[in-house]
């Protein structure tokens, strides 16, 4: 599927995804679509939600001009048209296609459709006319409803000839798992259709022929039922039955008659194949201008005459379908096996994700794979006008797009996004080459650490210290944080898009232990000095500065939104130079006169906490924690979403003061510029600033002190206005100030302090207030450390949160969050050590290596030995004589002596001296049963952390006698690559807007408004991202709870595809979405996959983080109630008990989850009759809703109601018993009642547990939900972040027209006491 059509524009966006999707599955990514041809004003500021409220109310599709042309709106309407395609040899088909497509588009479609996917040099051609293939569809005069399009053969030429080849392999490939395994080309696994066997939808509908139960098989498998102990790994990648693919060829390769003598040339000749069919057939093929046949060449002759028949065929399939039957029939199976799949599992990401473990998989002979590997693509580029791509002028470019309206914004996203993803592929090929020493150095002659590179116009270098450029600050491990820290600078730069700004493209890679960034070259940077290109900051951290005007007025319009302080700092002169910026941050002017800014290490400020400075002190609330902290290096920053937090902490503090002081002022003027200054509070504190400046000019004194007082109390650098800013360079090494002691450097430093106070005394506290409370949920490495950076906490402060939570009155509800802090602090720093221990191994050495250490670091076999690799290949006579270069220690062997206790003894140290906590374990069997953590997951956490690839198969951690690990176990050695990703700004304005709808009630308006964002995100980053699969979720949630259960499966099943190709099959976002999707299966009457899906679940959080969190309580009620429905009374029992044990550990024997938990086992227990254990959990649950909710609350009455009913049951059932024993087999016995439940009320209960609530309200209730609502709007607008709200804790009012029904989603907690 891939083509490289669109190498030869490289911005011209390549949107095949699209296209491919909307063949598939109906118009999904139409192209800028507003469907309802919904009038859009394109301001130059992105649409804010009144906007986008005030569109929906004017007239549908009517264009109105605002003042002048400033701001025109465009109505952007998608109207498709069909086209009739006449293509050789088939019969014509229609296609739908929409205006805005490029006529390559249509290529991309052919080249998929299973009829047509074997041509790929054509042209298409209207009356006789070439269709140009980047103009769009509407560009194009006489294209309408109706049109017939030629496809005609072209002649090819070497580059069509070798697209051709490369696309024949791809589609015999297409089903082969093996690129994804590889982690090439940006494929990635999903294992979805293998739990629904393809039944989702409609079509499984039909297939069930409508009975109620059919006979299902409900057993879970072994190991994930609650008690089981066993954690296998092979279920990770479920291999399918057919796991080998139809093979249509033996061989397919090029041939060794390559390159065409000069004779054959001019007889049309472009290359040789060689070919092997499966009757064992060997032939040569001839692939010439006018297409491909059969020559008369053998292996060791070399013959270019047709053979006869020759077969002279346009399409190589066409070719072998004539020469090999075997080829025809399974050629065309594979193709329409392919077209089946779902286009989700076809589609390439974004961004590659790599497997940790892979099963053995067959190498077979490929001859692209093999020509890639050894051309580095440069074949390719061959062909392309101008060589290689200029990632530089591509980037650049790309943001200087026009960005006025919304058809332009989204045109410019979409080429960044691109452009990006290609760069970041790019960097990442370029930096394993490097590590791998096939890349020439342009410095060869100096020591390796020291050496960099360029390859395919992008500059590499390794993270080491060189000539002593971080003495001051830390040595190697500075230089090792630089280069993230710089990419978090390009990121806060790129995302304020300042026009006429420049960042370079940055990526950073890790891999073999070594940190390579990779950077886009600057015009000219290589042909001058150094200290001649700089003309602003420093490049010496501080002693020579120099300062430019322009760069002065481009960073002061960043200086806002990155909260930076204007200052002056002394140069060696000590002459005042002005900074807008942190010192190291440079000004390069570049050949192509742009404005380039780099080394943005420091564009947050330093982290106090953990940089100690001689004679200042600390708040109380640090000091009392042990801060400040001496750390490895001195570059620790504060994070962009601290700052954010705790601006807006203080803008609020800062009203509060103002409106306090006030209202102390009694008299009516004053009163009047209350009103002004609390206005304010409505925008978000930027804005206000805005306002309050104005604010402040003009009124009388009093107010104005009144203002001077609140800046004052909050740090504010102006006495007129809330304005926050802090100064990057105070307290770094080497940066010197006209006057250290005035009032304004004190202010900053007191400002810094505050800060880093704030860090420890609320944003750590709040973590874990929401950890508590379950409104956040991480279940692994990886989701732990998002929730910290969310709020702005650095991985450094990972002990703290462990220390907060075991001092923390909620010890018992925060056991996972302690166990997870402790699996990470283990698996970080066991990290930290493998980076070292890499770095000694040459690559002859590296799977026995990285064996080695695995063992040393899980397996309970006391002495591993590594064989060294050595004696394998190397006679012992030369053996002295090679010494070969390469980087790290010059002893290589060292890493062979490490053993388990010295490795666990390192780990202690690392967690002690890098995150001050000490975990005193001398071996991981005793840190599993101090912790009670799981050794598959710590495997699973040092393979993601370290790009490690292991073989899937059973491993025996806790055998004394053998080691786990082999050196055959380890597959594979990937790079972590961290990079900026691109945003879409509009498509994320009406997201959020769509959410906030939903808040407020308004579901249809907020469908519309998702529906929106889902197009426009499908515009800019094609079909497949994460953004987008959380776009679907809310999607499939909205239309489960408007009752429309199909479309909620069909979003939700593309929400567990995405999850599964983007963030990786084993991610935690994939668990929940396959549990949601379970319980949307379960409504469309699908109750075998919805218990299939639970199961994957619950088999995935086990190997995730084991039995033990409060997920798993969610999970196995859902199972329980799933089971019950269909009768499977006695498992459901083992689930539902197991649920019941959680919820009483993380939240408390008496909270209502508990009471509910308990309803669902008395349930079950009745309907088995056993009605002594029934009343006793449901008396349970009657105490918890009495003593919670009171007598009165109709939960309360429920389960009093239940427990009659449960009374008469056993009452009944007891004088039949004595019926019985009173006149044996003579009694008459009245039969008793024993319901299965009716689907209905499980689904009812379903709803419940997950939280969605359906309750039925009058009209009059309505309105007043509705004013109680906008009255908690305004409340909070005052305070407002732009925090997105997690969709489990929806609350969903609809005002429902003309239907006395009222939806409401919140969490089960709440809902319960609503």
């Amino acid at each position: 599927m891939v083509s490289k059509t669109d190498e030869t524009s490289p911005v011209a966006v390549d949107t095949r995804e699209s296209k491919e999707l909307e063949n598939d599955i109906g118009r999904e990514a139409c192209d800028c679509a507003h469907s309802s041809g919904m009038p859009l004003v394109n301001g130059d500021d992105g649409l804010n939600h009144s906007e986008v409220e005030n569109h929906k109310e004017k007239e549908d599709g009517e264009p109105r001009i605002d003042d002048g042309n400033e701001q025109e709106v465009i109505v952007i309407q998608d109207t498709g048209f069909t086209v009739k395609i006449h293509v050789p040899g088939i019969e014509p088909f229609d296609l739908q296609v929409s205006p805005q497509e490029m006529v390559q588009e249509i290529h991309q479609v052919l080249m998929d459709r299973e009829d047509t996917c074997h041509r790929t040099c054509f042209s298409l051609q209207l009356d006789g006319n070439v269709l140009d293939n980047f103009s769009e569809l509407k560009s194009i005069e006489g294209l309408q409803e109706g049109s017939n399009l030629k496809v005609v053969e072209e002649p090819y030429t070497v580059r069509e000839a070798r697209i051709h080849v490369r696309h024949i392999r791809d589609l015999l490939k297409s089903l082969d798992p093996s690129d994804s395994y590889n982690g090439v080309d940006c494929n990635s696994l999903s294992f979805l259709s293998l739990f629904t066997e393809g039944d989702l939808g409609e079509s499984g509908k039909r297939k069930r022929k409508g009975s109620e139960l059919e006979q299902i098989d409900c057993t879970p498998p072994e190991h994930i039922l609650p008690v089981s102990k066993e954690r296998p790994l092979l279920f990770l990648q479920p291999q399918t039955k057919d796991a080998k693919p139809l093979q249509c060829l033996k061989v397919l390769t090029m041939s060794g008659w390559n390159p065409p003598p000069g004779n054959r040339k001019m007889h049309g000749d472009l290359m040789y194949l060689y070919v092997v069919t499966m009757e064992d057939r060997h032939v040569s093929i001839t692939a010439s201008t006018r297409g491909f046949y059969v020559n008369q060449s053998t292996a060791d002759s070399f013959n270019p005459k047709p053979a006869n028949p020759s077969f002279l065929s346009h399409s190589l399939v066409e070719l072998l379908n004539q020469i090999s039957p075997t080829f025809k029939k399974n050629f065309a199976a594979l193709q329409k096996k392919r077209v089946q799949r779902h286009p989700f599992e076809r589609i390439a990401t974004p961004f590659q994700v790599y497997s940790w473990t892979a099963p053995t998989v067959e190498h077979a002979m490929d001859c692209v794979r093999a020509e890639d590997a050894y051309t580095s693509r440069l074949g390719y580029e061959e062909h392309i006008p101008g060589q290689t791509r200029d990632w530089n002028e591509e980037l650049q470019t790309t943001r200087e797009l026009p960005r006025k309206n919304l058809p332009e914004r989204l045109l410019r996203e979409r080429a960044i996004f691109k452009v990006h993803s290609d760069f970041a592929a790019a960097a990442t090929r370029g930096a394993m080459a490097v590590i791998d020493g096939n890349v020439m150095a342009i410095n060869p002659g100096e020591e390796t650490k020291m050496q960099m590179f360029i390859w395919n116009n992008i500059f590499f270098s390794l993270g080491f210290d060189v000539r002593d450029h971080y003495k001051d600050f830390g040595g190697d491990n500075a230089a090792y944080v630089a280069p993230t820290n710089d990419l978090n600078g390009v990121r806060a730069y790129n995302a304020v898009d300042v026009e006429g700004l420049y960042t370079l493209g940055t990526v950073v890679v890790d891999y073999r232990g070594y940190r390579v960034t990779a950077q886009s070259i600057i015009p000219g940077i290589l042909e001058r000095e150094q200290e001649q290109s700089v003309i602003y900051g420093s490049i010496d951290f501080g002693k020579t500065v120099v300062s430019h005007p322009k760069y002065l007025e481009l960073l002061e319009k960043t200086a806002r939104p990155l909260k930076i302080q204007k200052h002056y700092v002394l140069n060696d002169k000590n002459e005042k130079v002005e900074l807008c910026s942190s010192v190291e941050c440079k000004g390069i002017i570049g050949n192509d006169s742009r404005h380039y800014i780099l080394d943005l290490l420091r564009t947050f400020p330093p982290d106090l906490n953990f940089l100690p400075v001689e004679g200042e002190e600390l708040p109380e609330e640090c000091s009392e924690l042990g801060f400040p902290k001496e750390h490895r290096h001195r570059l620790s920053c504060l994070r962009q979403e601290l700052i954010e937090a705790f601006v807006e902490h203080r803008y609020l503090v800062f009203m509060k003061l103002a409106a306090l002081q006030l209202m102390q002022q009694k008299t009516s003027k004053q009163e009047k510029d209350c009103t002004a200054v609390t206005e304010n509070g409505s925008s978000s504190p930027t804005e206000a600033v805005e306002s309050k400046k104005t604010a402040s000019e003009d009124v009388d004194p009093k107010s104005r002190e009144v203002i001077l007082n609140a800046c004052k109390a909050v740090g504010s650098v102006s006495n007129t206005s809330f304005n926050i800013r802090f100064n990057p360079d105070i307290f770094s090494p080497g940066v010197s100030f006209h006057d250290p002691n005035s009032e304004e450097l004190q202010k900053q430093k007191q400002l810094l302090k505050d800060a880093a106070a704030f860090l420890v005394s609320c944003q750590i506290p709040s973590l874990i207030k929401d950890c508590a409370d379950h409104t956040v949920l991480p279940m692994d490495g990886a989701t732990l450390a998002e929730a910290m950076h969310q709020r702005g906490i650095n991985i450094r402060y990972l002990a703290k949160i462990v220390e907060f939570v075991s001092k923390s009155p909620a010890r018992q509800q925060l056991d996972h969050i302690y166990k997870l802090g402790v699996t990470e602090l283990i698996t970080r720093s066991a990290k930290h050590i493998f980076k070292i221990y890499l770095q000694g191994v040459e690559l002859s050495g590296l799977s026995v290596a990285i064996s080695h250490f695995l063992n040393c670091f899980l397996s309970s076999f006391p002495n591993p030995i590594a064989h060294l690799p050595m004696d394998e290949l190397v006679s012992k006579k030369k053996r002295n004589k090679r010494k070969p270069r390469h980087l790290g220690n010059a002893d290589n062997t060292t890493w062979a002596s490490t053993t388990p206790q010295e490795l666990w003894k390192s780990i202690s140290n690392e967690t002690k001296n890098y995150f001050s906590f000490s975990i005193d374990c001398e071996s991981v069997d005793q840190a599993v049963e101090k912790y009670g953590l799981q050794k598959i997951s710590l495997l699973r956490e040092i393979c993601v952390k370290s790009g490690i690839q292991i073989l899937l198969k059973e491993y025996n951690f806790d055998s004394r006698h053998r080691p786990t690990f082999t050196e055959e176990d380890i597959l594979n050695i990937f790079p972590v690559v961290k990079h900026v990703n691109p945003k879409a700004s509009d498509a994320f304005h009406f997201f959020q807007s769509g959410q906030a709808k939903v808040q407020q009630g308004f579901l249809k308006e907020g469908c519309e408004l998702i529906n929106e964002a889902l197009n426009l995100f499908n515009n800019v980053y094609g079909a497949m991202h994460v953004e987008i699969c959380a776009c679907l979720r809310l999607l499939a949630r909205l239309n489960y709870i408007m009752g429309d259960y199909n479309e909620a499966l069909s979003n939700q099943q593309k929400a567990v595809l995405m999850s599964e190709r983007s963030l990786g099959v084993d991610h935690p976002n994939t668990i929940q979405e396959y549990m949601h999707l379970a319980l949307y299966c379960f409504a469309n009457g699908q109750l075998s996959t919805a218990l299939k899906l639970l199961y994957r679940s619950r088999y995935l959080l086990l190997l995730v983080y084991g039995e033990d969190h409060p997920e798993m309580a969610l999970l196995d009620s859902n199972i329980g109630l799933v089971l019950h429905g269909v009768m499977e009374y006695d498992l459901a029992l083992r689930f539902l008990e197991n649920a019941l044990a959680i919820n009483g550990k993380y939240h408390g024997a008496k909270s209502l989850k508990v009471a509910l938990s308990h309803h669902l086992v008395a349930r079950v227990h009745e309907s088995k009759a056993e009605f002594r254990s029934a009343l006793q959990h449901e008396k349970d649950g009657y105490t918890i809703y009495k003593n919670q909710l009171g007598e009165n609350h109709e939960k309360t009455k429920e389960s009093s109601e239940y427990l009659k009913y449960l009374t008469q049951q056993a009452v009944a059932l007891q004088r039949t018993m004595n019926e019985i024993y009173k006149n044996g087999s003579n009694a008459s016995i009245l039969p008793l009642k024993f319901t299965a439940p009716s689907m209905a009320t499980v689904l009812e209960q379903l709803n419940v547990i997950n939280g969605i609530l359906f309750i039925p309200l009058s009209q009059k209730d309505l309105e007043n939900l509705k004013a109680e609502v906008q009255r908690r709007q305004q409340l909070q607008e005052a305070g407002k972040g732009a925090e997105q709200e997690d969709t489990r804790n929806e609350k969903v009012t609809e005002p429902v027209h003309g239907v006395k029904t009222q939806t409401s989603v919140k969490s089960s907690t709440e809902q319960t006491s609503a």
